[in-house]
């Protein structure tokens, strides 16, 4: 691992990006140009420490997990990201099958949704790029989990939805997940997802059995909010020429009390997400 390359690397990728190239608001007048460190780690989901750390030459060995997050953070291309890898003795994700690596031009597209929640999703629910809205609609970053596993073995994410759209929403989930395992049988990661929930997660177990199956597609959802409270949105369901990512987009109609709840959550979920200090 060459720490001093990789730190004078994210140095300068960072430096480059605006606020507004990845969705942020600029606020305050900056001294230096560039994302501030806090800015960085909150779009990779990690500690401002683990980042600074990075920077500073002195970082422990990142996991490839925490490699694809900071590509994906500083809007890295195909061949910028290979670069951070080698710049840690890893080898590059191959690019057969599904690509964990999000397109820069589809992350801008992400990145201009700054009113909407907003991801980018494997079609089996590996979430991974998120904006600031989406964020904030969920309460924490989910860049690097699966929607589907945190569905049924994660009480916190079930309550984001109101308990009367449980049954509907683990039907959907299962449903798609089956197709997917189904479209293709030499991808392992949607038949090991499907085994290991089949084994922790006794009504994923059950609706296995029934073999519904659907694709994604536009739907509506209702999320609870703790500070907003109940929000109807629509969900658009947008594929990639691959079809196998999808860029989800959650909407609420103009005048709707939905609508009004989701600009107050741009305000006051967004305050969260934004550094106190304009400091590097």
């Amino acid at each position: 691992m060459d720490r001093t390359e990789l730190a004078d690397f994210l140095r300068r990728s960072r430096a480059r990006l605006d606020p507004s190239d990845v969705g942020l608001a600029a606020g305050a007048r900056r001294r230096t140009p560039g994302l501030r460190r806090e800015e960085v780690a909150a779009l990779a989901g990690m500690s401002v420490d683990y980042y600074t750390r990075l920077e500073q030459s002195r970082g422990p060995r990142p996991s490839r997990q925490m490699l694809a997050a900071l590509a994906r953070a500083l809007r890295f291309t195909g061949d910028e990201r290979n670069h951070l890898f080698h710049l840690v003795g890893e080898e590059p994700p191959r690019t057969d099958g599904v690509s964990g690596h999000v397109r820069p031009g589809l992350l801008l597209i992400l990145d201009r949704l700054y009113d909407a929640p907003a991801q980018v999703m494997t079609d089996y629910g590996d979430v991974l790029a998120q904006n600031a809205m989406a964020v904030a609609l969920g309460g924490e970053a989910s860049v690097g989990r699966n929607v589907i596993r945190r569905f049924f073995t994660e009480p916190r994410v079930r309550a984001l939805f109101p308990p009367e759209d449980h049954p509907e929403l683990a039907r959907s989930h299962v449903a798609t997940l089956r197709a997917v395992a189904a479209a293709r049988p030499d991808d392992p990661e949607p038949a090991r997802l499907v085994t290991e929930l089949r084994a922790a997660s006794e009504e994923f177990a059950r609706l296995w059995e029934s073999h519904e199956v659907a694709v994604r597609r536009a739907s509506t959802k209702r999320f609870r909010h703790p500070t907003v409270g109940l929000l109807e949105l629509g969900c658009e369901v947008l594929l990639n020429p691959a079809h196998d990512q999808l860029l989800i987009v959650h909407t609420a109609r103009p005048g709707t009390e939905s609508h009004e709840r989701l600009q107050l959550l741009r305000v006051v979920g967004l305050q969260d997400l934004t550094p106190s200090a304009d400091r590097h």
